[in-house]
C-alpha cells in the first residue's frame, strides 16, 4: 500500500478533509478508495474572553497551518514525497456560533462559538415566534441577541456564517456552506433543503424596526447539499493552508460541513431510521427521521444530513471532561505509589472494573457539569458526585456512576423520542473517546438508549474523514449515486463493525439511576447558586 499511496499523492489523486473540532484541529488524507493514507493535527483550546467563548482568527489560521505542516510532515516520513496537488478538499468545523464580519471582511466582535449560553432571551423568543425549537447555540440566537443586546456592530454585519463556512470562504471565495451546517444557523426546510422562507419573513419582519440596512437571506451563506461543487481552491487560500508554498491552487472544495454532519458520514448514518452517537468532550446523538415530530421539544434540535434528510439532535454540553479528571486522580495515586503509568491500561482498568458494578451503581450519583447543560435547564455547572450513607460505595460502583453520567443527559432527550414520539431506528453507530475501551462505554451506552448498539472500526477516523469522504462523494462519484449509496458502495462495502444489544438488567438499573439523577437535579441547581 505505501507505493500505492505514494503515487496517489504524487499524482494529485488524494483528498484532503480538515475538521476544526474544540480541543483538536484534525487533517486526514484519503486515497481513491477512500482509506486514510496520512494524517496531522494540532491541539488548540477555547479562550474566555469578555465572559464569551471564542478562538481567535489568529488562532485558527495558526492551528490550520500547523495542522496542515504537520500532515506534510507525515508524508514525508511515510512516503517520502510531498504534497503539489489535491484531487478535492473538504473543511468541517463545530457548528452553529456566531462568526460576523463587514463588507470588508473584517470581523466585527470576536468569534462566539457554541459553547456560549448567553442567548436565552433570543432563543426563548425565536422559539416561540417560529413554532420551532431554536436552541441557545444556534446563530440565530446569537445574532438575535446581539439585537436584543443593542450591540453596534449589528447594522454593519455583511456576512454571518459559521466556522467552516469562514474558512471556506477565506479558501475559495464562496459564501457557501453545506445544508447540515446551515440547519444549525437556522432551521431549513426539508423539502427545499433550503433555509425556512416563512421563518426568514417572520424574522425579517421582527427585526424591521431597527432599521437595518440588511435583510437576513442576504447576509447568510447560500446553503447546498453534498455533491455540488463549492469552489476552488484560490492561490491566496493555497497560501493559507500551507505557508510552505508546495500546494498548488485550483483543487475544488465540497460544501462546508459541521461536525454532525461529518460524524453521520463518519459512521454511515446518513438513511433514515440509522444514527450516531458522538461521545467526547461533548455529546451528541444524531437520529435519520422518516417523518417530522408531533411537535417542537426544547431538548431535540432538527438538523439535516449533508444530503437534506431530516435530523433529531440531542446536544450535551457535557460528557467525559469529568470523568476524565476522576482518572487523572487514579493516576496521581499510582505515580504517589512510584509506579510507572500508561494511561491506556489505567483507563482500561478503571472502565473494565466499573461493569462489575451494580446496574444501578448501588445509589451513587454522579454530575459532570463542567458547564451548563441545556437539556436540564443548567446555565452554569458543578461537577459533582453525590451519596448517601447506606449506598454501596465501591470503586465499581463509583466508576459505574461516571460512566452512567457521562450518557445521562444524552438518554434524557432521547428517551422523547423513543418513548414518546416511538421513532424507530435500525442501527446506532458510537464514535469517540468514550468507546476506546472496547465493550465497556458501548454497553453503558446501549443500557442508557435501550438499543443496540455498534461500533466500527473506521468510525475513530472521526469527522476529518467524514469531510474527506464528502468531498470524495463529488469527485469520484461517477455512477451518480445518492450519498448514502456512495458510502454503501465506496466507502463502507466489507467493513465489519461489533454490535452490543442492551442487557436487560442494565436498562433497569441505568433507569433507576435515571430516575435518581433527574430527582437530584435540585442538589445541582443549589450547588450553581450557592458554590
Amino acid at each position: 500500500m505505501t507505493a500505492e499511496a505514494k503515487n496517489t499523492i504524487e499524482q494529485g489523486r488524494a483528498v484532503l478533509g480538515i475538521e476544526f473540532g474544540s480541543t483538536r484541529i484534525k487533517a486526514v488524507l484519503t486515497d481513491e478508495r477512500n482509506r486514510p493514507i496520512a494524517q496531522g493535527c494540532h491541539e488548540w483550546e477555547n479562550q474566555l474572553a469578555d465572559g464569551l467563548w471564542t478562538y481567535s482568527t489568529e488562532a485558527i489560521w495558526y492551528g490550520l497551518q500547523d495542522c496542515y505542516a504537520n500532515l506534510r510532515a507525515n508524508v514525508r516520513k511515510l512516503y517520502d514525497t510531498e504534497i503539489e496537488q489535491l484531487a478535492a478538499i473538504g473543511i468541517s468545523a463545530m457548528m452553529h456560533g456566531y462568526m460576523a464580519f463587514d463588507s470588508d471582511a473584517r470581523i466585527l466582535v470576536p468569534f462566539r462559538t457554541w459553547r456560549n449560553t448567553n442567548t436565552g432571551a433570543a432563543a426563548a423568543e425565536l422559539s416561540e415566534l417560529f413554532c420551532y425549537n431554536i436552541p441557545l447555540r444556534w446563530s440565530i440566537s446569537h445574532l438575535y441577541q446581539a439585537i436584543l443586546n443593542d450591540e453596534p456592530h449589528v447594522k454593519d454585519i455583511d456576512f454571518l456564517t459559521t466556522l467552516a463556512g469562514y474558512i471556506h470562504w477565506q479558501l475559495t471565495g464562496r459564501r457557501v456552506l453545506g445544508v447540515g451546517d446551515a440547519s444549525g444557523m437556522l432551521p431549513v426546510d426539508p423539502a427545499t433543503k433550503d433555509y425556512d422562507a416563512s421563518m426568514i419573513e417572520k424574522f425579517d419582519r421582527l427585526v424591521e424596526p431597527k432599521g437595518y440596512p440588511w435583510v437576513l437571506r442576504s447576509i447568510l451563506p447560500e446553503a447546498i447539499v453534498a455533491g455540488k461543487d463549492a469552489g476552488r481552491l484560490t492561490e491566496e487560500g493555497a497560501r493559507r493552508i500551507d505557508v510552505s508554498g508546495h500546494l498548488k491552487a485550483g483543487a475544488p472544495l465540497c460544501p462546508p460541513e459541521g461536525d454532525a454532519g461529518t460524524g453521520m458520514v463518519a459512521t454511515n448514518a446518513v438513511l433514515p431510521r440509522t444514527g450516531n452517537v458522538s461521545a467526547g468532550t461533548s455529546s451528541f446523538s444524531m437520529i435519520v427521521l422518516e417523518k417530522n415530530l408531533s411537535r417542537p421539544y426544547d431538548v431535540i434540535d432538527m438538523v439535516t444530513t449533508p444530503d437534506g434528510n431530516l435530523v433529531a439532535m440531542v446536544h450535551c454540553n457535557n460528557c467525559t471532561s469529568d470523568l476524565n479528571a476522576w482518572v487523572g486522580l487514579f493516576k496521581e495515586y499510582q505515580q504517589l505509589l512510584g509506579i510507572p503509568v500508561d494511561m491506556n491500561e489505567v483507563y482500561g482498568k478503571l472502565y473494565e472494573n466499573a461493569l462489575k458494578g451494580a446496574p444501578d451503581c448501588g445509589g451513587l450519583l454522579a454530575y459532570n457539569y463542567f458547564s451548563g447543560e441545556p437539556i436540564t435547564s443548567l446555565t452554569e455547572g458543578r461537577p459533582m458526585f453525590v451519596r448517601s450513607a447506606s449506598d454501596k460505595f465501591t470503586l465499581a460502583n463509583f466508576m459505574r456512576a461516571n460512566l452512567y453520567a457521562s450518557v445521562a443527559v444524552l438518554k434524557i432527550g432521547n428517551d422523547i423520542l423513543f418513548n414518546e414520539e416511538h421513532v424507530e431506528v435500525d442501527r446506532i453507530t458510537a464514535h469517540g473517546g468514550l468507546f476506546k475501551t472496547a465493550g465497556v462505554g458501548q454497553s453503558i451506552l446501549a443500557a442508557a438508549l435501550n438499543s443496540p448498539i455498534s461500533v466500527m472500526e473506521t468510525a475513530g477516523e472521526g469527522g476529518a474523514w467524514g469531510i474527506a469522504l464528502l468531498a470524495s462523494y463529488m469527485v469520484n462519484n461517477t455512477k451518480g449515486q445518492s450519498l448514502p449509496a456512495f458510502l454503501n458502495d465506496a466507502v463502507f462495502v466489507g467493513q465489519s463493525a461489533t454490535e452490543m444489544a442492551p442487557d436487560p438488567d442494565a436498562v433497569a438499573g441505568f433507569n433507576a439511576y435515571i430516575k435518581r439523577y433527574c430527582n437530584g437535579l435540585a442538589v445541582e441547581r443549589a450547588a450553581v447558586d450557592t458554590l
